[in-house]
């Protein structure tokens, strides 16, 4: 597929939020999250469908996220499986890493 992946956008209502990708075919890829307070997000969900498979989606969405979170000095908790396996493949992003303990 020759087809260059769309820009991430953001979504945002109240306290929750989602990083999504369009298709042009419709399809969206997307990772949704909660704000906590000011300082902090939670990670809930990443969904990729297969128009978008191994072409970096999800791992586009949570570096979005990661960009976001360090120009805006919070701090992620990565409750869904997928980013949190993604903050465990890239230590540059432990300063945006929210600290469990």
């Amino acid at each position: 597929m020759s087809e260059q992946i769309p820009d991430v956008e953001i979504e945002e209502t109240g306290s929750k939020g989602r990083y999504v990708l369009r298709g042009p075919d419709g399809a969206e890829a997307e990772m949704t999250f909660t704000k906590v307070g000011d300082n902090q997000i939670i990670i809930d969900h990443t969904g990729v469908p297969d128009a978008f498979r191994g072409q970096g989606a999800g791992l586009r969405l949570v570096t979005r996220a990661v960009e976001d979170a360090r120009a805006a000095g919070k701090l992620i908790i990565p409750l869904c499986p997928f980013a949190a396996a993604q903050f465990k493949r890239h230590p540059e992003w432990a300063d945006v890493l929210k600290k469990q303990g």
